[in-house]
């Protein structure tokens, strides 16, 4: 069984944050600073936008799954409920001209990084307005302007395109970074010994960080790793530095991607971040709840860690935000969320002529009229 030492936050969901936040103490004028806690010295402005980012990747995954229940998704959906924290932390440390990728459970990473929830939920109904044009769905979302460079369905094929961009990123003198997301179980696959192999060698600037759900698919990872801690893993690229974060906590998660971006860009290394965290939601809407894999008491301990209520207590205890503003920010996400449901129910469906527009860098070649008569 999954576990880990719990915080006294609560076990209440979400939607019942307000009812919870009602009865957070405010800190007095006389309050001792040191009983304060650690908000990395953050102004409120960037600490609320924080939260904010959270519970809209929190309200669009639970918009989605209803979706997807309604038959407006279809193929495979992975929710992201319950690792907020990785995603807000991690990319907001991260200037507009680095890069992101990110595996087939992205949602959160495209939202975090700033492309609309209009064209993340298009692409999810398979929709021309979305971000890939309604042409890769859930585990395909791109949009090169704001250097997201997607969603991978395979698990850590990706991960050699992350070392592909720090070489790039190294070829033309630049002093960006390429931040890399991965789940627990890809760290068992020939292509990450790979890929960490050359970022170590060449001294690319690539921020590896393992989400660890503590589960691939079913399987967990205790089963299928020979080793307890996968940030261990780094010792085998000299050079590489690496550190064990709890990615229940979107301050720390920050404090450690701060660090690796500054090697990155000042001593020229990578980094390997192992965040311990956990998704609330099954593998898939194919697994929808906790699966016969886990234990429903194993969930429900890891709710009481719920990031999102974390950073609102942390907050209001600083006095960087009220229950009030609270219910005010996840009001007007809610309203975004919905909005962009109803964006995406109105697009347009991809024309068929354009299919074939992205499979080849030029034409498509003769025999496509081959292909035509066959129908």
């Amino acid at each position: 069984m999954a576990t880990k030492e719990t915080r006294a936050h609560g076990n209440a969901p979400l939607k019942d944050t307000p009812s919870r936040l009602d009865a957070v103490e405010q800190p007095d004028s006389g309050s001792n600073a040191a009983d304060q806690p650690d908000l990395l010295g953050l102004e409120p402005v960037e600490l609320r936008e924080l939260l904010r980012l959270m519970v809209l990747a929190r309200r669009f995954e639970e918009k989605a799954a209803e979706s997807y229940q309604l038959g407006k998704i279809g193929g495979f959906l992975h929710l992201y409920v319950g690792q907020e924290a990785v995603a807000a932390g991690a990319i907001s440390a991260l200037r507009q001209d680095d890069y992101v990728i990110s595996a087939y459970r992205e949602h959160a990473h495209a939202l975090v990084r700033g492309i609309s929830a209009r064209a993340v939920m298009a692409e999810l109904y398979g929709r021309a307005d979305g971000c890939s044009k309604g042409m890769g769905g859930s585990m395909h979302l791109f949009d090169r302007s704001v250097n997201f460079m997607g969603g991978h369905a395979i698990v850590g094929s990706h991960l050699p395109i992350a070392a592909g961009v720090g070489y790039a990123i190294r070829y033309r003198g630049g002093d960006q970074v390429c931040l890399c997301f991965f789940g627990d179980a890809a760290v068992n696959i020939g292509a990450f010994h790979e890929a960490l192999n050359m970022a170590a060698k060449w001294e690319l600037p690539v921020i590896w960080i393992i989400e660890n759900n503590a589960y691939g698919m079913g399987t967990g990872i205790q089963r299928s790793a020979a080793i307890s801690q996968l940030v261990d893993r780094a010792c085998s690229y000299e050079g590489t530095a690496s550190a064990q974060v709890d990615g229940m906590d979107v301050l720390k998660v920050r404090a450690a991607i701060d660090e690796a971006v500054r090697i990155a860009r000042e001593e020229k290394r990578p980094s390997l971040i192992e965040a311990i965290t956990y998704r609330f939601m099954g593998h898939s809407m194919a697994d929808p709840s906790h699966g016969t894999y886990r234990a429903r008491e194993e969930v429900e301990e890891w709710r009481e860690d719920d990031p999102i209520l974390s950073l609102c207590d942390s907050l209001i205890e600083a006095g960087a935000m009220t229950s009030e503003e609270y219910e005010e920010m996840d009001r007007a996400v809610i309203e975004e969320v919905e909005e962009s449901a109803e964006f995406a129910e109105a697009s347009p469906r991809p024309d068929e002529s354009h299919i074939y527009d992205l499979v080849y860098s030029d034409e498509y070649p003769h025999g496509l009229d081959r292909r035509d008569s066959w129908r």
